[in-house]
């Protein structure tokens, strides 16, 4: 997979993409005719209505339970990771082990710019001084044109992890990226994430035995403790609780 410096893989691998209005008919069929049906069943939904090469996975490479799940069902599908330039090395080890012993292809979705031109543009440190412009242009943006290849995108979201969060849909339409959103872990909790990893011995970040339950970018992550909302080292001194991209 080759990747041009804005991070936009430049295989071309989608054909035609469908009409935003049929993918809008097929999200909203598809949430009728699941329901609140399991993981596989709904995985097996995408691949019958969705060519490999028109859909991609989300991951922040905290683990690499979801792109399992998806490409056991759709081999060689794409699994997008932001490479924001401020990640843990434990995340990039998790990313090389995903690479490596799971049958996709791994996109590393880059920002417009590099932490220096960033420096130079807004000064060192965004992310302590204005938190949501740093997301919004080292995830948000990045992903959002990274998507605009694909017909449909799973992401990894749970109900369990905030109150945000607790209505997450399994089939949606997501209107800001205008393709199909699928969330096919949404009714699990971060022990199933665990027990599914031990199980398949699916690649887990080392970070998530060291009180680490959800990672992000290594300045604005902080470990949490026992019985906390697992979100809570999240840009635990600031009031922020999302990066944007499930807004």
């Amino acid at each position: 997979m080759s990747v041009d410096n804005t991070g936009i893989h430049s295989t071309g691998r989608a054909g035609t993409l469908r009409s935003a209005d049929e993918l809008r008919a097929l999200a909203e069929s598809g949430a009728a005719e699941l329901g609140e049906a399991g993981f596989e069943q709904v995985v097996s939904w995408v691949a019958a209505n969705f060519a490999v090469d028109a859909v991609a996975v989300a991951c922040s490479m905290a683990d690499a339970v979801l792109p399992h799940v998806v490409s056991a069902q759709l081999p060689d599908v794409d699994v997008l990771f932001l490479d924001t330039g401020y990640h843990f090395s434990e995340t990039h080890e998790t990313r090389a082990d995903v690479a490596r012993l799971l049958p996709v292809r791994v996109v590393d979705v880059l920002p417009e710019h590099s932490v220096a031109e960033q420096d130079g543009l807004h000064g060192a440190e965004l992310f302590n001084r204005d938190p949501n412009l740093c997301c919004a242009m080292r995830k948000v943006e990045p992903l959002h044109r990274a998507l605009g290849g694909y017909e449909l995108w799973f992401t990894g979201v749970r109900r369990d992890e905030a109150p945000t969060r607790a209505n997450t849909p399994l089939v949606t339409w997501d209107e800001r990226n205008g393709l199909v959103k699928v969330n096919p872990l949404a009714a699990w909790s971060f022990e199933d994430i665990l027990d599914y990893a031990a199980a398949h011995q699916v690649p887990v970040n080392p970070l998530m035995a060291q009180g680490y339950p959800s990672i992000g970018c290594a300045p604005c992550t902080k470990p949490v403790a026992p019985g906390d909302d697992p979100r809570s080292g999240r840009w635990a001194s600031l009031a922020k609780t999302e990066c944007g991209l499930h807004l």
